[in-house]
């Protein structure tokens, strides 16, 4: 199944990458290595990844820039790496467009899993947007001065766009589509980033926080907000 996807690993750590071919290669995936940004931007010409695995600390060019250069052609999924937790480095990549990150040092299946989810869903989504469009897939969802277009992959707030990153539109989504409910951040780990696994709930907060900035941009009456529910994760409000 997974013969045919390539998986680019750009770390300079020689442990890491071997680790990760190691579990990658196990699964059936392809997996080419990168030392260094130049080295990483070299090999998505040669030969264009289905994902790509980015240390954020990288000698020379370092993992925010390749990120950035590889967005301005291309959207093929990006999972960061980086060393330590900090919710900056974390935000910073987000925006740039990387789809998920996870901590090092991590555990191997783990990575292999977030993998697999992120090719999936952007499997999905290339689906979906070949798809010949039918009413009701094209409907509008409306909650206050909010409107969501699933087909279309858009938002805007009081008819002004949202610019939002694929992950934060589909954490949106999935809000829009429970709205009033409570959902545990697993819920929304398995409903908006197709996570079949334990763990990694931090990105969650990550992305309710940044999407909380961008729909708090527009104050009115009608204004949507995701509430934090204690003991539980987060509701749509709107």
């Amino acid at each position: 199944m997974n013969c045919s996807r390539l998986v680019l690993v750009v770390d300079d750590e020689p442990g890491v990458r071997d680790v990760a071919q190691m579990y990658l290669a196990r699964e059936g995936f392809r997996v080419a290595l990168a030392a260094d940004g130049p080295a990483a931007l070299a090999a998505v010409e040669r030969e264009p990844p289905d994902l790509i695995i980015l240390d954020l600390m990288l000698p020379g060019l370092d993992g925010f820039e390749v990120c950035r250069r590889l967005r301005r052609a291309s959207n093929m999924p990006i999972i960061m790496l980086t060393a330590r937790d900090e919710d900056v480095d974390v935000i910073v990549g987000l925006e740039l467009g990387a789809d998920d990150y996870i901590t090092k040092p991590f555990n191997p299946r783990e990575l292999v899993a977030r993998a697999r989810a992120v090719l999936r869903r952007t499997a999905a989504e290339r689906s979906v947007a070949s798809a010949p469009t039918s009413a009701t897939a094209a409907q509008t969802i409306q909650v206050g001065g909010l409107a969501v277009n699933p087909a279309g992959r858009t938002a805007a707030l009081h008819g002004q766009p949202l610019e939002l990153t694929p992950r934060e539109f589909d954490l949106l989504l999935t809000l829009v589509r429970h709205r009033g409910q409570a959902l545990s951040r697993e819920q929304l780990l398995a409903q908006a980033w197709g996570y079949d696994f334990a763990g990694g709930t931090r990105t969650v907060d990550m992305h309710v926080a940044q999407l909380r900035k961008k729909l708090a941009a527009t104050r009115s009456d009608d204004a949507v907000t995701i509430a934090t529910v204690q003991r539980v994760g987060y509701r749509l409000e709107g």
